[in-house]
């Protein structure tokens, strides 16, 4: 994990999950770490959406003095000229209380042409300038005059100065330049450093899923953004019920109190990008777009009035792929609707699994006007799991 000084503050850029040096604490649990395992197939190698071939990840973390607590996550669907070859690709709302800038391109033609980028709620236009002019630099783009730039985000003004706008070019190229497969650090990191999910810190995870071979044996693979809030359930379990933490109970003083210490109404917003190799067109894609929002009814999202929903989908098949400029008619084999209810169990399980490894991985947190809000008790967690048989 790199450490820079850029423009007066600290960043890190953070590509992969460091190991822990010898004598330090042990990380925070992931849920599978806790024995918590949504649904019924198996993860891929990491556990992440980088499962997906292809498929590279790379995040800004940006923490400085008391008040900057913000970042970038970007997206790879693959690691070439994603302007020349466009991804089929898709996106679903399930409440449009936020901003997914290039949406509506990506809804009408069913492709992606450039990384998705992750941030805070008034970093859009900045990240949006960055992967135009990132798009605009590729040696292969000098007659290019019009870029698609697909940014998202969620609200992190609760830790961070989000007013501020500390949020530069450099911080957005950076992450898209050190986008790695592999390991995916999740939790307190990238666009999730200020981020908080259910009254607790919340934050980036992922999350995969491999289908069986009768099954086509494709992956998909999750990412989320998670800020947003309800009445957290994990595995069936209702967490946020027993730990008294959500914006619902009879006393509404306790509420009140509870309030400062993370998001407790609902609102927020959660961010989803889900990936497969499946060969899947833009048709299909939004419906598996659909099934990563459903998926966080799982968890106990309020889905309220101010939670912005969205889902982001695409798949790196080949038989995908749209090269620029090629009017040329060519076959496609894509996979027929009877085949993709797999695919949208996976999709259900990841995401699921993704927000509990963003909860469970993020640690407390102070910023913006000394504001602290807690990480989840794991010990906590452990009780209730236990105490609903949902773990030994």
């Amino acid at each position: 994990m790199a450490v820079r000084r850029r423009l007066g503050m600290l960043f890190v850029a953070a590509c992969v999950t460091p190991l822990a040096a010898a004598g330090e604490p042990p990380a925070r649990p992931r849920a599978r770490e806790l024995g918590v395992a949504p649904g019924v197939f198996e993860t891929g190698t990491h556990n992440a959406i980088t499962d997906v071939p292809g498929v590279k990840v790379g995040q800004t973390t940006m923490i400085d003095g008391d008040s900057i607590r913000t970042g970038v996550t970007a997206i790879l669907p693959h690691g070439g000229n994603l302007f020349r070859e466009k991804v089929a690709g898709a996106v679903f709302v399930g409440n449009a209380f936020g901003k997914l800038a290039g949406s509506t391109q990506v809804k009408e033609l069913g492709t992606i042409e450039t990384p998705i980028v992750l941030t805070n709620t008034l970093s859009v236009g900045a990240a949006v300038d960055a992967v135009v002019a990132y798009t605009l630099e590729h040696p292969e783009n000098v007659a290019v005059r019009s870029v698609n730039a697909l940014v998202g985000e969620t609200n992190d003004g609760g830790l961070n100065d989000i007013r501020g706008m500390r949020l530069h070019r450099e911080h957005v190229v950076d992450a898209i330049r050190q986008a790695a497969d592999g390991r995916v650090a999740e939790g307190n990191v990238g666009a999730g450093t200020g981020c908080e999910a259910f009254g607790w810190k919340g934050g980036i995870g992922t999350s995969s899923r491999k289908l069986p071979t009768r099954f086509g044996g494709w992956t998909v693979g999750v990412l989320v953004q998670a800020n947003y809030g309800g009445v957290l359930t994990i595995d069936g379990a209702p967490v946020g019920k027993e730990l008294s933490r959500h914006a619902f109970l009879a006393a509404a003083d306790d509420a009140a109190g509870l309030q400062e210490k993370g998001r407790l109404n609902g609102d927020g917003s959660c961010m989803i990008v889900v990936a497969t190799d499946a060969p899947l067109d833009a048709r299909d894609l939004e419906r598996l777009a659909a099934r990563g929002v459903f998926g966080l009814a799982r968890t106990g999202s309020s889905f309220s009035n101010g939670s912005g929903d969205y889902a982001i989908a695409f798949s790196t098949s080949p038989e995908c792929r749209v090269t620029h400029g090629d009017d040329r008619p060519r076959p496609r084999a894509t996979l027929p609707t009877d085949a993709v209810s797999p695919l949208f169990q996976a999709a259900l399980e990841g995401v699921e699994e993704a927000v509990y490894n963003a909860l469970l991985r993020a640690e407390s947190m102070t910023g913006a006007n000394r504001r602290t809000v807690e990480a989840i008790p794991i010990e906590g967690v452990r009780d209730a799991l236990k105490k609903y048989h949902r773990i030994p």
